[in-house]
């Protein structure tokens, strides 16, 4: 899908109603599987289909027996079950929601989601964990014709479009760079290029186009990760090692792009996002908060008599009101992904943040791992190992 396209759906499917993928007047039946301490249900992907009136929540999986009965509850469904293929079996809805944070659940959720014969899927971040596992849920969604979306919500934020228009009109000069940061938080380096960075990454990916290469390093405490300190990560995310990562990837469209995470860094979580870096100013993109972005004019590298503020970008442009009503409740609460999910079953299309998306970003991390093994040489993506690098150490 080209930029005009995601320009033109992400912009309906959050400021209207969706057509509903079931027969005229009925509701689109949805299924939600949980794991209560194990992810849980993730952040909202549970209850954002009690906001939408053209569907309703047919049954809820949840292996441990107190969350599933909490979670009947929460979202006010008498059909509970401990397994969720017996759930996908007897209730065979039409979209399931794969919620745990853990991603080592995805995968075998994912493809009995599909087998049992789901429309569509929207899947909580990180997808899964290697590009092994991308592989066999992006053939058998493909086998079934199932669309499949992946929670990154700021890929489906409409001041993107708005963003993509100001770099085409020259706004930002000729673009030289693009910079990614993780929280910076505890969990720096590794878990943060996981859990946090994977949002960037996505961006990254959409500003840049595919991937061509990595080149990273990884390190402890200053050092270089060696084998000894390769662990299983926090939040089943497999192996992982590091509090700090440096990665630089060449993109697609010849720009490169840089992403970095550091344990403790000192920012209060504020560097978590992008920037966008031009010849004649810089779009700083901020993950998960309203405003999205924000324009600093002028040549980054040449100091002004003035300080140059940072401006607001809405959809409408900078320093322009937001047009688009209750935008930060429907880009939070997932609205606006699992709309573009059901849009996308009903005009056979993949979502905006779809499965080729989803594991190009877990490709971007395994690659950091890839090339850190090798030296730090730079690897090209697609990958020829797809698991996960760091058992090669």
């Amino acid at each position: 899908m080209d930029r005009r396209t995601f320009a033109a759906v992400t912009t309906a499917a959050l400021a209207y109603p969706a057509i509903s993928t079931a027969a005229a007047g009925a509701k689109t039946r949805v299924a939600v599987i949980g794991h209560t301490g194990r992810g849980n249900f993730g952040h909202g992907l549970d209850t954002v289909w009690m906001r939408m009136p053209e569907t309703q929540i047919v049954g809820v999986a949840d292996a441990n027996a107190t969350g599933m009965e909490a979670a009947k509850k929460r979202l006010k469904t008498d059909a509970g079950f401990q397994d969720y293929r017996q759930m996908l079996k007897a209730i065979k809805p039409d979209v399931v929601a794969v919620c745990p944070r853990q991603p080592d659940q995805h995968r075998d959720m994912a493809l009995a989601a599909i087998e049992a014969g789901a429309k569509g899927l929207y899947i909580e971040k990180p997808f899964c964990r290697t590009p092994a596992e991308a592989d066999e849920i992006l053939a058998a969604g493909k086998k079934h014709n199932t669309k499949l979306a992946v929670a990154h919500r700021n890929r489906y934020h409409p001041t993107l479009k708005t963003l993509d228009k100001l770099i085409a009109d020259g706004a930002l000069g000729k673009v030289l760079e693009l910079r990614g940061r993780g929280k910076g938080d505890r969990r720096g380096g590794g878990e943060d290029l996981w859990v946090l960075g994977s949002h960037v990454l996505n961006l990254l990916h959409y500003f840049g186009g595919d991937p061509q290469t990595c080149s990273a390093v990884m390190r402890q405490d200053g050092r270089r990760v060696a084998k000894d300190d390769v662990r299983e990560g926090n939040e089943a995310l497999g192996l992982l090692a590091g509090n700090e990562v440096h990665a630089r990837y060449e993109m697609k469209s010849g720009v490169v792009a840089y992403f970095d995470s550091i344990a403790n860094d000192g920012t209060r979580n504020a560097g978590f996002g992008m920037q966008i870096v031009g010849s004649e100013g810089i779009v700083d993109i901020n993950c998960d908060r309203h405003p999205l972005a924000y324009l600093v004019a002028g040549n980054p590298f040449k100091p002004g008599p003035t300080p140059r503020p940072w401006t607001p970008i809405s959809s409408a442009g900078p320093a322009k009101p937001e047009p688009l009503q209750d935008l930060a409740e429907t880009v939070s609460h997932h609205v606006g992904p699992a709309r573009d999910l059901l849009a996308s079953i009903r005009d056979n299309r993949d979502p905006l943040c779809g499965p080729k998306d989803a594991a190009t970003t877990v490709e971007m991390i395994c690659a950091v791992f890839d090339s850190h093994r090798r030296g730090s040489r730079a690897v090209a993506l697609p990958l020829k190992f797809r698991g996960n690098a760091l058992s090669q150490l």
